[in-house]
C-alpha cells in the first residue's frame, strides 16, 4: 500500500464532502517531516502527529485520522507482543486468550472458574470490534496506556473490546448460572459502546488478580491517640491499593485543649493533618502516584484558622500540608451571616471541651438543632472560645481558594436533611471528590486481649465496626445517550445499578471495616458525564432558561429509573439491611423532594413493600479519565474550552470539546466566560434528584470580586447544594482525581 493509500484509510469515516479532510493534504503535510528510510512503524507515527497537528477547533476532524491510525498501531503491537501472525484473528478465540493470561497471572482465574469454554464461545460472538473506532484520539491513548493489560515488561496484550468482555464476565459472576452470559453482554454492550463507564478502579481492575474495585473511603477519627494511628493505618492500607480517602477529623480536639486534665497539652489538628500528608507520599500506589487524601474539619472548630492556612505558600512551613486536600463543613448558619450580618462575630471552640461541659458532641447535630445548641455552647463560660467577626475567616477562605482551589466545602445541614438514612447515623463530611454523602461513625477500640494458642501467646485487638464509608461508582455517559428516548435512558440506568451492585460483592476489601460498612448499606454512586456535551446534542445554551427545565427533567427521570433498578433487584436479592425505617421506608424520601405524580405515588408504593437493595443511589463523580475515555465533557461542568493543547509528559495534544462542528460551534461556552450563579442554580437544580452528592467546580477569572466569590458561596447554600469541590481559576492548575474518575 503507497503513503497515499495510507493516508485514505486513515480518513474512513470522515466526512469528506466539503473536500478538508483529503488524503492528498494529509500526505502534503507529511511530506515536510518524512526522511529516507523510514520505516512503516515510523511513517505511522509521524502520519498520527501530522493529523494531531492538522487538528484545531474549525478542523477537528483529523482528530479521528489520528485515533483510527493509532487503533492499527495498537493492533500491531499486541499482534507482536502475543507472537500471533499477521492473518489471525486479534479477537478470535476469547477462550484461549484468557486462558493464556489466567496462566501469565494477569488475569484471575475466577473468570474460567465461573465460565464455561461454551459460555466464553458464545459471549465471544458478542465482542463487536468496530467499536475500537468509537474512540477520540485522546481516549484510546490514554486506554492504551493505563487500563488496558500489560506484561511484566510492559508490554500489551489486551485489546480494548477484550478488555471491557473481562470487565463484563467479572460483575456478571455474582449473578445466577442461567443469567450470567446474559448480564454479561449486556453489560459489555452498555461499557463497549461507551454509554456508560465504570469508575478507574474498576476499568483498570475488574479481571485481574487482585481486584480493589472502589474508587474512594471515607473514614472518621476518634480523639484518640489509638483512633488516630488507626485512621492512618487505614488510610494507608487503602491508599496502597489505589484508593483515595476522605478524613473527617472534627472531633479531634483543637490547640491547648486539655489531655487527661492537664491543660494547654494537646498539639490541636495539624500535627496529625501532618502524618496524613506524609503518610500520602510515603505510600504511593504502585510507584504510579501518592496517594490522596481529604481532610474535613468543621467551621466552628478552634484551629479553622490554621487549617485555612494549610496549603498557602505564605506563614510557617512547619505548619503546612501541602499534599492533602483541606475541606470545610460549614452549617447553614455560617452562610446566612455571611449575607446578613457580616460583622457578627464567629465562635470556634474545641469539640473535646463541648463534650466535657454539656455531655454532647455538637457535630452530632444539624438544622435548627445544631444552631440551638452551638448558641448553647457560646454561652457557656466553661468552654473556651476563639473570636473572629465572620467575614475575616470568609477572607481566609477565599484567599486561600483563589490560591489553591481548596478548602472544599461541604453544607452539612442540607446533606443531613435529605439523607435517606438519617435514622442510622450522621454525615459529618464528603469524600475526596465531594460528590459521596453517607452515614459515618468512629471505629471505636476495646481492649487488648492476651490469648494462648498451641503454645503461641497471641494479642487480640478488639474493634467495634463504625461506619467506613466505601464508593462503589459508575456514570452514565449523557452526551452518548439520547437522553429524550427514555427506554434506552432507563436501559442503560439498571443496567450501571447491577453492575455497581454486583461490585459490593466482588470486592478486594483492604480493611475489614469497609466491607462490613458497605455490606449494611450496599451503597453505590450512580453518576453522570458528558453534561456539557448532552446540552449541546439537544443544541440547549447553558445560560437558556430551557436548561433549567431540561436538567430537571433529565435528572428526574434518571433517579426514578435507578430506583426502580435497586427496588427488582431487591425483589430478586434481597433488601438492604437498615432499609427499616428509612426515608426511603415511610416515604419522606419522596416528601421532601415533592415526588408526587401518579408515577411517583406508584412508585413510592412499591418501594415500601418491596425494600431497595441499595441504601444510596447516586452520586456525580468528576469522571477526568473515563470521560476522556468516552470522548465526552467531564462531570456536570462545562467545557473549559473549545479547543486546547493538553501537554501529557512532553508531548502536545490537541483536544476539542465533543464531537464539535460547525452546527453546535455557540453552543460549547467556555466555564471561565459564564456566569458561575447559573452553574450553583442549575447544580441545586440537579440536586434534588441526588441522594449524595455532585463533584461540582466553580471557575473564577481575576475579574471575580471576594464578595462575588462569597455570594456564590451563600447562593449554593440557598439552593440545597451540598458540596464545592475546586474553586479553578485561569492563574491556577489543579490536579484531577483519578480513583474517583468514573
Amino acid at each position: 500500500m503507497n503513503l497515499l493509500d495510507i493516508c485514505e484509510s486513515a480518513l474512513i469515516g470522515i466526512d469528506k464532502c466539503k473536500g478538508i479532510y483529503t488524503g492528498e493534504r494529509l500526505l502534503d503535510a507529511l511530506n515536510h517531516i518524512v526522511r529516507p528510510n523510514m520505516s512503516d512503524e515510523e511513517i505511522r507515527d509521524s502520519l498520527i502527529q501530522v493529523s494531531l497537528e492538522l487538528t484545531t477547533d474549525m478542523e477537528p476532524e483529523w482528530q479521528k485520522a489520528s485515533e483510527r491510525l493509532y487503533v492499527y498501531k495498537l493492533y500491531d503491537e499486541v499482534r507482536k507482543n502475543r507472537n500471533l501472525k499477521t492473518d489471525d484473528n486479534l479477537y478470535g478465540n476469547l477462550y484461549d486468550f484468557i486462558k493464556e493470561l489466567t496462566n501469565k497471572g494477569l488475569y484471575g482465574k475466577y473468570i474460567l472458574e465461573n465460565y464455561t469454554k461454551e459460555e466464553i464461545m458464545e459471549l465471544e460472538k458478542e465482542i463487536k470490534p468496530e467499536r475500537d473506532f468509537l474512540f477520540t484520539y485522546s481516549g484510546i491513548n490514554l486506554l492504551a496506556k493505563r487500563y488496558l493489560i500489560q506484561d511484566y515488561d510492559r508490554s500489551r496484550l489486551e485489546l480494548p473490546q477484550q478488555m471491557f468482555m473481562g470487565i463484563a464476565m467479572h460483575l456478571a459472576v455474582p449473578e445466577k448460572k442461567e443469567n450470567k452470559v446474559i448480564w454479561a453482554k449486556r453489560f459489555y454492550n452498555v461499557l463497549s459502546s461507551l454509554k456508560a463507564t465504570m469508575a478507574t478502579p474498576t476499568m483498570s481492575n475488574a479481571r485481574k488478580p487482585f481486584y480493589q474495585l472502589s474508587s474512594c473511603f471515607i473514614d472518621t477519627v476518634d480523639d484518640s491517640l489509638k483512633g488516630i494511628y488507626k485512621s492512618l493505618d487505614n488510610f494507608a492500607e487503602v491508599s496502597k491499593f489505589g484508593g483515595g480517602m476522605g478524613i473527617y477529623i472534627g472531633k479531634v480536639r483543637a490547640l491547648e485543649s486539655p489531655i487527661r486534665g492537664f491543660k494547654g497539652a494537646s498539639g490541636g489538628v495539624i500535627p496529625w493533618i501532618k502524618l496524613f500528608n506524609d503518610t500520602a507520599i510515603a505510600v504511593d500506589q504502585l510507584g504510579v502516584r501518592n496517594g490522596s487524601v481529604a481532610i474535613w474539619l468543621d467551621a466552628w472548630h478552634k484551629d479553622i484558622p490554621e487549617f485555612l492556612q494549610l496549603r498557602t505558600n505564605n506563614g510557617d512551613d512547619r505548619k503546612k500540608a501541602h499534599d492533602v486536600f483541606p475541606g470545610i463543613c460549614y452549617p447553614d448558619l455560617f452562610w446566612k451571616l455571611a449575607e446578613n450580618d457580616i460583622d457578627a462575630n464567629w465562635y470556634m471552640m474545641c469539640p473535646h471541651e463541648i463534650r466535657l461541659a454539656k455531655g454532647y458532641s455538637l457535630e452530632d447535630f444539624y438544622g435548627e438543632e445544631w444552631e440551638k445548641k452551638y448558641y448553647e455552647c457560646v454561652e457557656d463560660e466553661n468552654i473556651s472560645k476563639r473570636v473572629m467577626p465572620v467575614k475575616d475567616i470568609v477572607r481566609l477562605i477565599i484567599k486561600s481558594a483563589a490560591e489553591t482551589g481548596t478548602p472544599f466545602a461541604f453544607y452539612r445541614d442540607t446533606a443531613n436533611k435529605m439523607n435517606p438514612n438519617k435514622h442510622e447515623g450522621m454525615i459529618y463530611s464528603s469524600n475526596l471528590c465531594t460528590e459521596i454523602m453517607q452515614n459515618m461513625s468512629y471505629m471505636e477500640i476495646e481492649k487488648s486481649e492476651i490469648t494462648d494458642e498451641n503454645g503461641d501467646t497471641i494479642i487480640v485487638e478488639k474493634t467495634k465496626a463504625g461506619d467506613f464509608v466505601v464508593c462503589n461508582l459508575s456514570s452514565v455517559v449523557l452526551g452518548n445517550v439520547d437522553v429524550k428516548n427514555d427506554e434506552e435512558l432507563g436501559y442503560v440506568v439498571e443496567t450501571q445499578i447491577r453492575a455497581m451492585d454486583n461490585v459490593i460483592d466482588l470486592n478486594y476489601y483492604s480493611v475489614p471495616f469497609a466491607e462490613v460498612t458497605n455490606k449494611k448499606y450496599r451503597a453505590i454512586g450512580l453518576g453522570t458525564s458528558g453534561y456539557h456535551h448532552m446540552l449541546v446534542n439537544n443544541l440547549v445554551h447553558w445560560t437558556a432558561d430551557e436548561h433549567k427545565d431540561f436538567a430537571d427533567d433529565v435528572y428526574e427521570r434518571i433517579n426514578y429509573h435507578a430506583i426502580k433498578a435497586s427496588m427488582n433487584i431487591a425483589k430478586e436479592k434481597g433488601r438492604y439491611s437498615c432499609f427499616e425505617g428509612s426515608d426511603w421506608q415511610n416515604g419522606d424520601y419522596f416528601n421532601l423532594r415533592g415526588y408526587n405524580s401518579e408515577k411517583w405515588n406508584n412508585l413510592r408504593e412499591e418501594v415500601a413493600v418491596n425494600g431497595l437493595r441499595n441504601g444510596y443511589l447516586i452520586a456525580v463523580a468528576p469522571n477526568g479519565s473515563t470521560a476522556t475515555i468516552a470522548g465526552t465533557s467531564e462531570g456536570v461542568d462545562p467545557v473549559m474550552a473549545r479547543f486546547w493543547l493538553e501537554e501529557k509528559k512532553g508531548s502536545i495534544v490537541p483536544k476539542t470539546a465533543p464531537n464539535l462542528s460547525e452546527e453546535n460551534y455557540w453552543y460549547y461556552n467556555s466555564a471561565y466566560n459564564i456566569d458561575q450563579k447559573w452553574c450553583v442554580q442549575i447544580n441545586g437544580i440537579r440536586q434534588r434528584h441526588i441522594d449524595q452528592g455532585q463533584s461540582f467546580n466553580l471557575y473564577i477569572t481575576t475579574d471575580y470580586t471576594m464578595r462575588q466569590i462569597m455570594n456564590l458561596y451563600i447562593e449554593a447554600c440557598k439552593v440545597g447544594v451540598k458540596s464545592i469541590y475546586y474553586v479553578r481559576s485561569k492563574s491556577l492548575t489543579v490536579g484531577d482525581c483519578e480513583s474517583c474518575s468514573a
